[in-house]
């Protein structure tokens, strides 16, 4: 009797053992689709690659080098068709434009550590030229203004056409990259020149100085309203605003590449912001104005 008993309880854990791992498996395979959703055979969340994360732009960088047009130049803002580096919205000195470099680095370290490379009447095609010559310093920012003048040609037919624009800019930022792989680039969008046009053709004196040859294909016939007059200048104003494109593009290629996003473009530039020179270019007010937007996308955390 007592054996008989014993196999009979034996057999019974054995019983309540092999119960007990079957609902065991059913539990954990529940268990198992809820954290699938639904799947159990599907991949978890956790075995799926992780992103990579973005670089970090450094918002304080500790050099600058600039390249580009007659804007950097600081041309006509304090004489009459001469470059004044000293208010440049980029690199200057003067403590009425602050400019990008002594915002960022203070004016004793700017003085040592920031290079314009920019020259008045520059194309599109100069720039790898000026990136190459800014590179040699290993800046750790390199700040572009440039575009203007590849609207601003002798007629609205002359202006560089908008693929070989985009080739030209690529090709400097492929030559930029190669020297100086990590090195962050700001890029300023081309200013409104029909703006520029609307403004200014309210100052007799500044028309005469248009004559001389600023920026024939939106300037000339300053005060014509006719349908040419007006289809050729916004010709001029579309061709700017693909050129805009072309560097937001380019740029948003490049990892260390912030665009203003359009910023200098949309600026209602005043008579107080234009040279009271030629009343096209950025008067010392207007210097401040770029070097205002530069620094505020510098500084950013997120472009």
């Amino acid at each position: 009797m007592g054996h008989g008993t014993d196999r009979v309880t034996r057999g019974g854990r054995r019983r309540a053992r092999a119960v007990l791992a079957v609902l065991t498996v059913a539990v954990l395979g529940a268990a198992g689709c809820d954290a699938a959703g639904g799947d159990s055979t599907g991949p978890s969340p956790s075995a799926s690659k992780p992103s990579k994360p973005a670089p970090v732009w450094n918002t304080g960088p500790a050099s600058v080098a600039a390249v580009g047009d007659s804007i950097t130049r600081g041309f006509d803002a304090c004489t009459v068709l001469s470059d004044c580096p000293e208010v440049s919205w980029a690199t200057g000195s003067s403590a009425k434009v602050d400019s990008l470099a002594v915002r960022l680095l203070g004016k004793d370290r700017a003085a040592e550590r920031s290079w314009n490379h920019a020259v008045t009447g520059a194309r599109m095609a100069d720039l790898t030229g000026q990136v190459t010559r800014a590179a040699a310093h290993r800046p750790e920012l390199v700040a572009v203004m440039v575009g203007a003048n590849d609207a601003c040609r002798s007629t609205a037919s002359a202006m560089t056409p908008v693929a070989e624009f985009r080739s030209q800019f690529e090709e400097a930022m492929g030559t930029l990259r190669e020297k100086l792989p990590k090195a962050q680039v700001y890029v300023a969008s081309i200013p409104d020149l029909k703006r520029l046009w609307s403004e200014g053709r309210t100052n007799a004196l500044g028309k005469q100085v248009w004559k001389l040859g600023l920026c024939p294909s939106m300037l000339a016939d300053a005060d014509s309203l006719d349908s040419a007059a007006t289809l050729r200048r916004n010709t001029v104003r579309d061709r700017v605003t693909d050129y805009n494109e072309v560097l937001r593009e380019v740029c948003a290629k490049d990892r260390y590449c912030r665009t203003d996003d359009g910023a200098v473009h949309a600026f209602r530039f005043g008579t107080d912001q234009l040279s009271h020179w030629d009343w096209f270019h950025p008067s010392v007010s207007g210097q401040a104005r770029l070097a205002e937007i530069a620094y505020r996308t510098v500084t950013a955390k997120r472009p």
